[in-house]
């Protein structure tokens, strides 16, 4: 559910069409947190209008399809408070490459190198996009100081993740044992 708060704060910010929330929120603003595609906001979109948390608005163009604007109803917006004053539980966490890891005994190291490798290179990719967030430091407003603190966990969170990856790589690179058989 959390997908639904996420539209609604940024449906609290201003209105927005569907395709908006794609690319300038989810895709640009929270991609190191949360990843939403085309057919998951949309469906959200219609559940929220459907709550009556959400409305929408159709415009008209006619050199292009119509455009469906959504808009923040005060009962969204009583919605959303009302999370953001709720304890979240801890999330499920599923690391698929942990996974591997964890069974891995029967590859040789060279495989469980490249693996490990393979993910050092996407998390080193994920972090520069992190850092590419570009929110001021000085005179920040209450939420730009939120988002920095935010941002600079993410950041950190693939900053260990990154120098835990280095570290698997260098103990695998020193065992002499292949496979176990």
């Amino acid at each position: 559910m959390s997908l639904a708060y996420a539209i609604l704060g940024f449906l609290q910010q201003e209105e927005r069409t569907g395709y908006d929330l794609k690319i300038d929120c989810f895709d640009r603003c929270m991609a190191y947190l949360w990843a939403a595609d085309q057919a998951q906001i949309y469906k959200t979109l219609d559940k929220l209008v459907a709550q009556d948390w959400i409305t929408c608005r159709v415009e008209i163009q006619h050199d292009r399809p119509n455009r469906k604007i959504y808009s923040l109803t005060a009962t969204g917006e009583a919605e959303l408070t009302k999370w953001l004053g709720c304890h979240q539980p801890l999330p499920i966490v599923r690391e698929p490459l942990l996974v591997q890891l964890y069974f891995a005994s029967q590859l040789p190291n060279a495989a469980i190198a490249q693996l490990l490798q393979q993910q050092l290179i996407a998390r080193q990719e994920k972090l520069a996009k992190c850092q590419e967030s570009n929110l001021p430091t000085l005179d920040a407003s209450r939420e730009q100081i939120l988002q920095r603190l935010v941002i600079d966990l993410a950041i950190t969170r693939e900053q260990t993740y990154i120098d835990w990856l280095r570290a698997a790589i260098d103990v695998i690179g020193k065992q002499s044992i292949q496979t176990s058989g």
